[in-house]
């Protein structure tokens, strides 16, 4: 059977994307003014339009109808949503862009008590990964319009949160540093990759959704399922592999100039 493919232009989506990217884009108009110290570079903007065109690549793209035939292409849509999504956005936030809310974000953080927390991080991002993978949660999902935008909107939300804590350009009480980033991540991915792997090696498929589905280009249930899984498990690991070289190198860089301002000090 060949699979069906078909752009699905949700509105809701569709006007959700559009507020984000407008909201943005008058902060960087505002932040580009003549007389700012800091205006934020062009890579920037290129970068949160890269986050953009993801999230609309995962729920707008013939990926979305193609993730309804096949587990792999679902696996895809989702970890568009939790990781490189999230992070393209946030990598294309800056000070300046943030500073008109940033006392409010600093504001709810104080209020929201143990959620804003590192923990609750891990716990939401690994915690909701596993929940939509029950299989009833996971079928109920395709089956039903509704419950399927609450999994892409709970995934990009916990993905947000989650590397928030990592990529955050404006400090916070719970500012990741050193091994601290490392066990953050390491934890997190540590409990996704063993979910992805017991995808792949699961000795039958899981999901009568996809049992009972035609089979798209000849691939058992079974076979799909097995690749989804090792998707899972690959991405997570080059994902935190890249993130914890960038933030050794942020962490390097940081160290010089905090050497370099006491050197100064010094010498005055």
């Amino acid at each position: 059977m060949s699979p069906t493919t078909s752009w699905t232009f949700d509105p809701a989506v569709l006007l959700g994307v559009f507020l984000i990217a407008l909201l943005y884009g008058v902060g960087w108009r505002r932040a580009r003014r003549p007389g700012e110290r800091h205006p934020p570079p062009v890579w920037r903007l290129l970068l949160f339009a890269g986050g953009i065109v993801t999230i609309l690549v995962a729920l707008v793209s013939p990926l979305d109808s193609l993730g309804d035939q096949m587990m792999v292409m679902h696996m895809v849509q989702h970890m568009l949503l939790l990781d490189l999504a999230p992070i393209l956005l946030i990598l294309g936030l800056t000070k300046v862009l943030l500073r008109p809310v940033t006392r409010r974000f600093q504001a709810v953080e104080r209020r929201a008590g143990p959620v804003a927390h590192p923990a609750f991080a891990v716990i939401f991002y690994a915690g909701l990964l596993w929940l939509w993978h029950v299989p009833e949660a996971y079928d109920l999902a395709l089956r039903r319009p509704a419950v399927h935008a609450l999994e892409h909107a709970s995934l990009l939300l916990a993905g947000s949160l989650y590397w928030w804590h990592l990529l955050s350009p404006i400090r916070s009480r719970f500012r990741l540093q050193g091994m601290g980033a490392v066990v953050y991540m390491a934890s997190t991915k540590l409990f996704v990759g063993a979910l992805g792997m017991g995808l792949a090696f699961a000795p039958a498929a899981l999901y009568p959704y996809y049992v009972h589905h035609a089979r798209v280009w000849g691939i058992s249930a079974a076979d799909d399922q097995a690749v989804a899984g090792l998707i899972m498990a690959v991405e997570q690991s080059l994902v935190m592999g890249i993130a914890l070289v960038v933030l050794f190198v942020r962490a390097l860089t940081e160290s010089e100039r905090e050497q370099q301002r006491r050197e100064r000090y010094e010498l005055a």
